[in-house]
């Protein structure tokens, strides 16, 4: 070697030596543990060769060249001769080694440069970095490591094993992502390959070291699981850089001793740039096994464990990512099980095998069983997550694989080598579901979300809109492509084998080689989808494993057919009951629905009327069935996919409702007996009762009476049901069984003023521990109390639930007062005088307060200054006193002393209290009266006084309270008693009224005794008075003279005098006292008056006459008549009442009820109402029964043998009140007034005759007298009786019968009344006669005043399903009235279209009532006739005739059986009564031409035409006949009626002549062709036609719909609530939710509000109390308001005098009442009128204080109008100001030009109109002084607003609904216009109408007209058709859709 490497070049040594130029290489010395740690750089000459490199090594590093060791690279290949220019490059890094195996003993340092490869910038724009279609693509980042990893695992013969470690522990560093495999490593020229970017397997060669010597593609397998899946060289180095920023490779091939280890991070190329450094360079480390010392930072401890593990290990690689992103290390904790779900799903096939997860087939061992990808995450301070990714079961294949019940393989081969595994599996309807998976974390994430509102849809397809396919590169997973479908499985047009929903019901996956290219990141295909539906595209089916060459497509339906047939389950509905619609559903969804009573279901029968249970509801539902729904048109037995089962609800006794639910939540695992169970134990675990303990003691005892403050102890409650078991909450889950159950406990101290609650609590049941309530200590009032434990709902606090009263208890306790504690002095009784004894309540508490009693002996002690004191004793008890206290000592004046009074009562807590009293002079003893003479003399009628003194017994004046002098006379009746108060100074001047004795007529001795009757032992004094008679009129007295006699007539008689007569000779006379007759003179007549006339006979009143009497002419009227005389001593009055009777009988009137006419020998049905009157008209009543035998009915041939005679009823509408009240009087035997109180009055009476009020017992009065008030009647119609009874001692007294004749009510509708001409015609497309609608009521009159849009007319067809209209019945609205019409009342519908198909209609009208109730007329039955005839039209159309002149017969027939009817101009058949005959003629185009004849060479035949028809059996051209060849004829057929005198239009039939036979023939089939294609055009034009129409509408409903929504958007604006356009419903449905929270908080928040209670409104007339007609905003203005009215608050206002009466009489007089009918309102104030200080709109002077008219600050809820003429009279221009100041200020000016109302201000103050203020009655108090009786606050104005707001989105939200629902017609209109359907039949009309002009060329006819006349079009602006048009034109479409097209 040293000569080989000391030796000189030779040519041999040139050419081995290699290497163009000088090399650098770097020499890491690693023989022995000492050596030096970093590398030598040794310069290699050019042309050297390794004896020379060797050499040069040993000179470097001071080696002996004897010595022996060996030159590596780091890949531990030896440098030889041979291989030395191949491995010694420029840049390399060499090892020294004592042999090639030799451990590292240190690490070393590899430099490396990993510039990208050139494809960086070829490819870079080809994909975006991970579009993440809407997904989180961290999971696919991921991935790029695992596929790293399965391509490195792929040679294993034992487990492969993929481990992802997630540390996310802070302890071990920071997060980092590890992946580690136990593949075979990299070398460190394969990790340096790695690093470099876009160096893919297919450039491995070359210029690179590699273990590749050139890419060689794997052999086929199965679904090509090759694990050739790390391919372009870009993915691993996206992905770490993705998912952090930095990585560390750690490899180690498993032929190697070392670790090759490389760090890329973002941080180190920064620096690079920065430092302008390489920044694609840098170092591979390669070490040792589990050597660890070049870690060293505390954020990568964790390597630690991970390097430690290497020992272990034969060969691995793991990638280190560290810097974690935050939001991936969120995501990859948060949802650990969706990305290691959506790992399994791409590696499914690697992890299960070919066939998949297949869990119903066992795991058999294979190559596919060894793939083991672990994941694991570690927390701080959690139990690690570890999962492998074969025990997931729920990835999207293995649902796919699991639920699938059949599976159709097929294979693809595209052009080259391309091939494609495909497999489509079956997921199966079951009964009530599609078994299709769906995603458990995206839930039909791809399903259709379109809500189709035409149709009820009850499940969505199983699919949706997710494609088919799912499409594997090798084995794995590319996410974001998928195949929608291939021609062969897609739905047919029409229906195939299998029906369309089946297609819809089928998955599969796509498995492909690498002959297909995917995006560098594996997310997307780039061609697959191309080429597989390419037109050379072969595709083969698999079976049995075998490739079968049939037809795909073919094959393909007859298995999804077999699968369906085998697989799908679905219900049988049974016992079909009919075909309803259901109003409860939105109204696109109402119906039809077919009902039926039974289903099979699974080989189940469910009936109605069986008990169910349901699943998958919130709550359960127990129950029976009622009935089953179907969607859809049903009729009969039928299968079915779903539907919906009626339940009602059990126990049927607790939940009264009918729950609707799909069949699908029927519970099939239960049995009936099960739910039967349920429902009695639903019954008994209600709750039942309470079970209450005490566990603390302090227990309350039954009725226990407790001293006051005694403690009840703490109370454990139990609920209980009746099987004893406890509970928490309603049982079960369903039927509102969620609800908790609380209780709560109440304390109620019950008084004379009512019931108060004292202590309120509600506890819960708090889980572990049971309802529980504490001791309570605050009971000290006295009194008697209830404990009241009541079990309560959680939610509402109801006491009941389902009608039955939860569990409660009450205990009844009494506390009392305590022992004595301390006394005070109850009421005294003053005055207290000398020497008189006082007694001294005294009251005792206990602690609290409490009235107690003394029980124990005790002696009062008392102490006074310069008083005696002693008692005589002291009661014990309830009532304490110490009795007989007197006190003794001097008094200097009357007025008395005051003294301080000491009471101790030794013993108690607090024993003594001082006693404040004032002790004057001594009790009367002495009375002295002046003047001091015995005898008086006096005038009757005049009054004396007296001087009284009165005098203690030492002759002092004396005083005390009620000193009360009188002076009492005797000797006459009702003298008066003088009285005199001397309380006060002891003497007064005793007097009084004067003296008056009535019927006096001489001098009286009187005696008058003066005394103090409050004072017995004061003596009294007595006087002698002598009473002289007084000369003053005294009486008064009025007389009827009839003839010699004079009649008195005594004060307030009643005098009964003939009707219409005059009362004469009324004379008067006047006495005095002495009973001396006055003389009567002028001056007397003077003070006379009468009330009957107002002029006076003065000479008539000399002579003692009164003016004549006219008495009335009516009994009803009486009068009264008054003589009064004044003067300044007395005033008299006589007063009398004329009460008018009835005259001699002179007329009878007679009425006639019933018939007026009645045949010979039968009797009248009806009643002769007779009434006997008197010249004035007046009834006489007074007669008895037996006075009707006078009364005789006479006639000629009259038989009156039968006739009976009865008193005619008191008449009394229905509903109504009687007019006069019922009174009763009780009479003795000779109908005298019997005047006997407290007899029980009753009335009897027969059931159906209702009285209102209903209490019919009352007692008399002291008069004898019973007042059952004003009745209401409700009766049956007719006569009724009823009977007054008295029970007076034990005895029925029994009073009249009283008959009542109960008449209609005249306002209450029963009927509709119907006039028309019932004799009118009613021809089609015609109008209707008038009808004439009168609303009838009871008594058979017309009701007015009706609105008429509550008249309303249907029209519908008549059909077999009965007589009720249908849904769709034509309404028509009544007209408008015309001058000429008849009274108010009748209601006119003129000129009301006539349908235009004959047919039987139904007409009924109807009156609203009210929302609920329609009164309908009777229906009228109308025959709608043809009209009047127009054409003569075939019955069936007959084709277009192509005939010859030759011999055959056939050849020359023109038409046979030809049937012509005359129609009117709407098509109905009509002329049935008419005779006549048909013309058939032949006629040309052109006269000239020859025309050919018919059979027997005639020109015109004639056929009869009878019964509206005329036969034609053959029409036969002559042989032989004329004609030009090939020319078109027509056949007219004329009808010739005579009965018409209008021509009809004749029947065209054109028909070609040939004179050829074999042309005829052609042309026979030609026009046959023509005749079909005519009416093809004909078809397909009305479905454009008609489409049209619908289109232009549908525009229409839009531009309104945005229209609208523009509009209610600005309006929002204008509210500060901007919506944009693309803001949809659930933005506003939240919006809207606010809204109405802030409104409900704000309704919530307290307000003042007026406590007095108003009056119960009884009927509309009544509008309430003043106090709560209006509100007021500002507190202090509705202080002084409230006050300024606080006489009127009480005050009910009413709308009638009526009203305010009857509320009068109702409350005895006691409430106030206003009615505004009786309120004078010209001199109301006008609410507009502007404030004084303004003159003429101008301001007169600058107000202070914010003046404003009260009445502006009120608002009013309800009846603003009636409420400002209620203020505005209350209040008039009452102005409120800020203070007296402003208000002073403001009068001041307005006088100056006005008058100044008055004013009020906010501070209290009221200055009156005259000016007047101050004093309390101008002040008013505070707030809570007026007892409530103030006006409420209104609503806050925000509170308004928000209402506002609301109503507008609710509008708005309507509005938006709207314009999207029109929005998707109008898209799914155009959609369907532009469907390849609907394109395909624009090209075929277009082809028909070529074809049709080609033929008639060839025919040589007439070219057929292009419009359509089936529809008219009429001409308007609008492209919105008429509605009856549109209606036409979607019922033809319908049509024609279904069937002709």
């Amino acid at each position: 070697m040293a000569a080989a490497g000391g030796g000189g070049p030779s040519v041999e040594t040139g050419e081995g030596g290699g290497g163009d130029g000088p090399r650098t290489v770097y020499l890491f010395d690693r023989r022995e543990k000492e050596s030096e740690l970093g590398d030598r750089a040794l310069q290699v000459e050019e042309r050297s060769d390794f004896a020379a490199f060797r050499a040069s090594v040993c000179q470097t590093l001071g080696i002996s060249p004897g010595e022996k060791f060996v030159i590596t690279t780091t890949s531990r290949k030896e440098v030889t001769c041979d291989n030395f220019d191949e491995t010694v490059k420029d840049g390399v890094t060499l090892y020294l080694l004592q042999s090639v195996n030799q451990l590292l003993l240190t690490a070393t340092k590899e430099r490396i440069d990993f510039l990208p490869h050139y494809d960086t910038l070829v490819k870079s724009g080809m994909y975006e970095y991970y579009a993440s279609e809407g997904q989180n693509p961290l999971p696919f980042a991921l991935a790029e490591l695992i596929d790293n990893s399965l391509s490195a695992t792929s040679r294993n013969s034992g487990v492969r094993r993929i481990q992802i470690k997630l540390h996310f522990d802070e302890t071990q560093g920071k997060p980092a992502v590890a992946v580690i495999d136990n593949g075979r490593g990299m070398t460190s020229k394969q990790l340096n390959n790695w690093a470099v970017y876009r160096l893919s397997k297919f450039t491995r060669q070359g210029d690179f070291e590699s273990d590749h010597s050139g890419y060689v593609r794997p052999l086929p397998v199965p679904r090509s699981l090759n694990s050739d899946i790390s391919y372009f060289g870009v993915g691993g180095k996206q992905a770490v850089f993705f998912v952090g920023q930095s990585a560390r490779m750690i490899s180690k091939p498993a032929d190697s001793q070392d670790v090759h280890e490389l760090l890329l991070s973002k941080e180190d190329f920064e620096k690079r740039e920065k430092n302008k450094e390489a920044i694609y360079s840098g170092f591979i480390r390669n070490r040792k096994p589990s050597d660890s010392s070049h870690i060293t930072n505390d954020d990568e401890r964790f390597l630690q464990h991970l390097i430690a593990e290497e020992k272990e290990k034969d060969s691995f690689t793991a990638v280190v990512i560290t810097g974690v992103q935050p939001e991936h290390i969120q995501y990859l904790k948060n949802y650990f099980h969706l990305w290691t779900r959506q790992l399994t799903h791409i590696y499914h096939y690697y992890i299960h095998g070919p066939k998949g997860n297949e869990q119903r087939t066992s795991k058999e061992a294979g190559p596919f069983n060894n793939i083991d990808i672990e994941i694991s995450m570690f927390e701080k301070g959690k139990t690690p997550k570890i999962i492998n990714l074969r025990e997931i079961q729920d990835d999207m294949q293995t649902l796919y694989i699991n639920t699938a019940a059949d599976s159709f393989e097929f294979k693809a081969h595209v052009e080259g080598d391309g091939v494609v595994e495909g497999i489509i599996r079956y997921h199966p309807f079951l009964y009530d579901r599609e078994t299709y998976p769906d995603d458990p974390c995206f839930p039909s994430k791809l399903k259709d979300e379109d809500d189709d509102d035409d149709c009820f849809i009850l499940e969505k397809a199983a699919r949706g809109k997710r494609p088919i396919f799912e499409c594997f590169w090798n084995g794995r997973l590319i996410p974001y492509t998928s195949v929608e479908d291939f021609d062969w499985c897609t739905p047919p047009k029409k229906r195939g084998l299998a029906p369309f929903e089946c297609y819809n019901r089928i998955s599969g996956a796509l498995f492909t080689n690498d002959k297909f290219q995917v995006s560098t990141n594996k997310l997307t295909f780039m061609d697959l989808e191309l080429k597989l539906k390419d037109k050379n595209t072969l595709f083969t089916r698999i079976l049995n494993g075998q490739e079968q060459r049939m037809k795909i497509d073919r094959e393909f339906a007859l298995w999804l057919k077999d699968c369906h047939e085998k697989y799908d389950k679905q219900i049988k509905f049974t016992l079909f009951k009919g075909v309803i619609t259901r109003p409860d559903l939105p109204s696109k969804k109402q119906g039809p629905w077919a009902t039926y009573s039974a289903i099979e279901w699974d080989g189940k029968i469910y009936k109605a009327g069986q008990l169910v249970k349901t699943i998958k509801t919130l709550p359960l539902f127990y129950g029976s069935i009622v009935k089953f729904f179907l969607y859809g048109d049903h009729d009969g037995e039928v299968y079915a996919t779903g539907g919906e089962v009626q339940i009602a609800m059990e126990p049927q006794a607790l939940y009264d409702e009918i729950k609707t639910v799909p069949i699908a939540k029927l519970d099939r695992t239960v049995a009936e007996k099960a739910v039967k169970k349920y429902v009695e134990d639903e019954m008994a675990r209600l709750p039942d009762r309470l079970s209450v303990t005490w566990p603390e003691g302090d227990e309350l005892l039954p009725n226990e009476i407790r001293p006051a403050g005694t403690p009840i102890g703490a109370l454990r409650i139990e609920i209980l049901n009746k099987k004893g078991e406890t509970m928490q909450k309603l049982p079960g889950t369903s039927h509102g069984g969620s609800k908790k159950l609380l209780v709560e406990l109440k304390v109620i101290l019950h008084s004379s003023s009512g019931n108060k609650e004292i202590i309120s609590h509600i506890s819960q049941h708090g889980g572990k521990w049971p309802y529980w309530f504490k001791k309570m200590e605050n009971i000290h009032k006295l009194g008697n109390y209830t404990l009241k434990l009541q079990v309560v709902l959680n939610e509402s606090n109801a006491d009941t639930y389902a009608g039955r009263p939860l569990p409660s208890k009450a205990i009844k306790f009494s506390v009392k007062e305590g022992k004595p504690e301390k006394f005070s002095f109850g009421l005294l009784d003053p005055p207290f005088r000398v020497g008189v004894p006082f007694n001294i309540p005294v009251e005792f508490q206990d602690e609290f307060g409490h009235t107690s009693q003394l029980s124990t002996d005790i002696q009062p002690v008392f102490e006074a200054s310069g008083l005696a004191l002693h008692y005589e004793e002291i009661t014990k008890g309830p009532n304490c006193v110490i009795r007989g206290v007197t006190a003794k000592g001097p008094v200097n004046s009357c007025q008395g002393k005051n003294f301080n009074l000491k009471v101790i009562l030794p013993g108690l807590k607090e024993d003594s209290q001082i006693l404040k009293i004032r002790l004057l002079p001594g009790p009367p003893r002495r009375l002295k009266v002046k003047p001091d003479s015995e005898i008086l003399v006096i005038e009757n009628g005049t009054a004396f006084p007296f001087q009284v003194e009165v005098l203690d017994e030492s002759d002092n004046i004396t005083a005390q309270p009620k000193l009360i002098v009188h002076c009492k006379f005797s000797g006459a009746p009702n003298l008066p008693i003088y009285v005199v108060d001397c309380s006060s100074s002891g003497t007064s001047i005793l007097s009084g009224p004067a003296i008056q004795v009535q019927n006096i007529k001489k001098d009286q001795t009187l005696k008058a005794k003066i005394e103090i009757p409050s004072c017995k032992d004061v003596a009294p004094v007595e006087k002698t008075i002598k009473l002289l008679p007084s000369s003053h009129v005294a009486r008064l007295q009025i007389f009827s003279v009839e003839g010699q006699k004079a009649i008195q007539i005594k004060h307030q008689d009643e005098v009964n005098w003939i009707a219409g007569d005059v009362m004469h000779n009324l004379i008067f006379q006047m006495y005095d006292e002495g009973e001396r007759e006055i003389h009567i003179t002028s001056a007397l007549t003077e003070k006379i008056k009468v009330n009957w006339t107002p002029e006076i006979n003065k000479e008539h009143l000399l002579q003692g006459l009164l003016p004549d009497v006219q008495v009335p002419t009516s009994v009803k009227d009486m009068r009264y008549c008054q003589v009064s005389f004044q003067d300044d001593h007395v005033s008299l009055e006589s007063a009398f009442t004329v009460r008018p009777l009835p005259d001699e009988p002179k007329h009878l009137k007679c009425e006639l009820k019933g018939g007026k006419t009645v045949q010979m020998g039968q009797e009248l049905q009806g009643e002769i109402v007779i009434t006997v009157t008197d010249q004035y008209g007046n009834q006489i009543q007074a007669f008895s029964p037996s006075s009707l035998s006078a009364l005789g009915i006479a006639g000629i041939g009259l038989d009156s043998s039968h006739l009976k005679t009865t008193f005619q009823s008191i008449p009394v509408i229905n509903g109504r009140e009687l007019q006069n009240p019922l009174i009763v009087q009780l009479c003795d035997q000779w109908d005298n007034p019997a005047p006997v109180p407290q007899v029980k009055i009753s009335l009897v009476k027969a059931n159906n005759l209702k009285l209102t009020p209903s209490n019919q017992q009352h007692k008399t009065d002291e008069r004898g007298r019973a007042n059952f008030g004003v009745f209401s009647v409700l009766a049956p119609r007719g006569e009724h009786n009823m009977q007054v009874k008295a029970i007076y001692n034990k005895n029925t007294i029994e009073g009249p019968i009283i008959k009542l004749m109960i008449l209609p009510d005249p306002e209450k509708p029963i009927r509709l009344n119907v006039k028309y001409d019932k004799d009118a015609s009613f021809l089609a497309g015609g109008i209707f006669t008038d009808f004439m609608i009168t609303v009838i009521s009871e008594d058979d009159s017309i009701i007015k005043n009706i609105n008429p849009a509550r008249i309303s007319m249907k029209m519908w067809k008549l059909a077999n399903s009965g007589n009720r209209p249908p849904a769709n019945a034509e309404i028509f609205s009544c007209n408008k009235i015309k001058d000429n019409d008849k009274e108010d009342g009748c209601f006119y519908f003129r000129d009301k279209a006539v349908p235009n198909k004959v047919g039987t209609y139904c007409i009924q009208f109807g009156f609203t009532m009210d929302k609920a109730n329609i009164l309908n007329s009777e229906q009228i039955i109308v025959d709608v006739l043809p009209n009047q005839p127009v054409k003569l039209v075939p019955e069936i159309q007959p084709a277009t005739p192509a005939v010859s002149n030759v011999r055959s017969v056939a050849s020359r027939t023109l038409v046979k059986d030809l049937y012509l009817h005359i129609t009117d101009d709407y098509n109905n058949h009509t002329g049935v009564d008419l005779v006549g005959t048909v013309m058939a003629t032949i006629k040309g185009s052109n006269e000239e031409d020859d025309i050919p004849l018919f059979n027997g060479k005639i020109r015109t035949l004639e056929f009869p035409f009878v019964k509206g028809s005329a036969e034609i059996t053959s029409l036969v051209l002559a042989e032989n006949s004329p004609g030009r060849d090939s020319t078109e004829y027509f056949i007219v057929f004329e009808p010739r009626l005579p009965a018409l005198s209008r021509t009809l239009e004749s029947y065209i039939l054109p028909f070609m002549f040939y004179n050829d036979v074999k042309k005829q023939q052609q042309m026979a089939a030609l026009t046959k062709e023509k005749d079909q294609l005519s009416k093809s055009i004909t078809v397909y034009r009305t479905l454009f036609d008609t489409s049209k129409q619908l289109l232009d509408e549908m525009k229409c409903q839009v531009e309104e719909a945005k229209v609208k929504e523009a509009q209610l958007r600005n309006e929002l604006k204008k509210h500060n609530i901007d919506i944009s356009t693309t803001q949809q419903v659930p933005h506003i449905e939240a919006l809207l939710k606010r809204k109405l929270s802030e409104q409900e908080e704000l309704k919530k928040k307290p307000r003042r509000s007026c406590t007095l209670p108003n009056y119960t409104k009884g009927s509309g007339d009544v509008l309430g109390k003043i106090a709560h007609l209006a509100q007021i905003e500002d507190d202090r203005a509705a202080m002084v308001i409230s006050w300024h009215l606080a006489s009127d608050m009480d005050c009910v206002v009413t709308l009638t005098t009526d009203a305010a009466r009857r509320i009068y009489d109702e409350t005895q007089g006691r409430q106030q009442v206003l009615p505004l009918d009786s309120i004078y309102k010209k001199t109301l104030p006008d609410w507009k009128r502007p404030l004084p200080h303004y003159r003429n709109g101008k301001l007169y002077f600058k107000p202070i204080g914010d003046p404003v008219f009260a009445r502006d600050l009120l608002t009013f809820p309800d009846n603003v109008e009636h409420c400002e003429t209620v203020f505005g009279m209350l209040l008039g221009d009452t102005i409120i100001l800020d203070n007296l100041d402003a208000a002073n200020h403001y009068r001041k000016e307005v006088v100056k030009i006005t008058h100044c109302p008055t004013l009020l201000t906010r501070d209290g103050d009221r200055i009156r109109s005259n000016g007047k203020f101050g004093g309390l009655q101008n002040k008013a108090p505070p707030m809570d002084k007026l007892r409530g009786m103030v006006f409420g606050a209104p609503v806050p104005k925000q509170c308004l607003i928000l209402g506002e707001q609301i109503d507008l989105l609710q509008q708005y939200r309507t509005a938006v609904c709207r314009l999207g629902s029109v929005n998707e017609d109008l898209n799914g209109q155009l959609k369907y216009l532009h469907t390849p359907d609907m394109k395909r039949k624009k090209q075929e009309l277009d082809e028909h109408e070529k074809n049709l002009k080609l033929i008639e060329q060839k025919l040589g006819m007439t070219p057929t007209r292009k419009c359509n006349d089936s529809l008219p079009h009429p001409m308007t602006d609008c492209p919105v058709p008429p509605k009856r048009i549109r209606r036409e034109a979607a019922r033809q479409n319908r049509i024609i859709t279904k069937t002709d097209v």
